[in-house]
C-alpha cells in the first residue's frame, strides 16, 4: 500500500533530520545493499573454511598439533561466518514478524522450526507459552 502525500512529507522530514543530526550514520544506512554485504561475508567465510582446512592438513603433515588446531579454529570461524550470513545473502530473510501472531504458515501447532516466517521476540514467545500452559 503506497504512502499518502502527508506520510511521504513526514518521512522526508525525518530523513532530513537524520542527515542533519548524524550524517555518518545516515550515509551508512543509505549506502549498500544488505545482501551484497552478506554475500561478501559468505564468500569470506567459505574462503576461511578452505584456508583453515589447508592449515589443518599442513599441521597434520608437519606433525604440529598447534598448527592443526589453529587451522581447525580458522575453518570453524569461517563456517560460522558463512552460516550467520547465509539467509541474508540468499535473500530468504523476511522483513519482520507478521502482524497477527508473528508466526508463519506453521501456525500455533507444531511446525517446522526453520520454516517460520518472521519470529516473535523471545519474551513474547515465552509469555504466550506460559499463557497456553496456564489455560490448560
Amino acid at each position: 500500500m503506497p504512502l499518502s502525500e502527508h506520510e511521504q512529507r513526514l518521512l522526508e522530514q525525518i530523513e532530513r533530520a537524520l542527515v542533519d543530526d548524524d550524517p555518518k550514520f545516515a550515509s551508512s544506512v543509505r549506502t549498500g545493499d544488505r545482501r551484497l554485504k552478506a554475500r561478501r561475508r559468505l564468500q569470506i567465510g567459505a574462503a576461511l573454511v578452505v584456508l583453515g582446512f589447508a592449515v589443518l592438513v599442513g599441521g597434520a603433515v608437519a606433525q604440529q598439533p598447534l598448527i592443526g588446531a589453529l587451522g581447525f579454529l580458522v575453518a570453524f570461524g569461517g563456517a560460522g561466518l558463512a552460516v550467520l550470513h547465509y539467509k541474508v545473502a540468499t535473500g530468504t530473510v523476511e522483513s519482520g514478524p507478521t502482524p497477527a501472531s508473528g508466526r508463519g504458515p506453521a501456525g500455533p501447532g507444531r511446525g517446522s522450526r526453520g520454516g517460520r516466517v518472521g519470529r516473535q521476540p523471545l519474551k513474547n514467545r515465552l509469555e504466550e507459552r506460559f499463557r497456553r500452559r496456564y489455560d490448560q
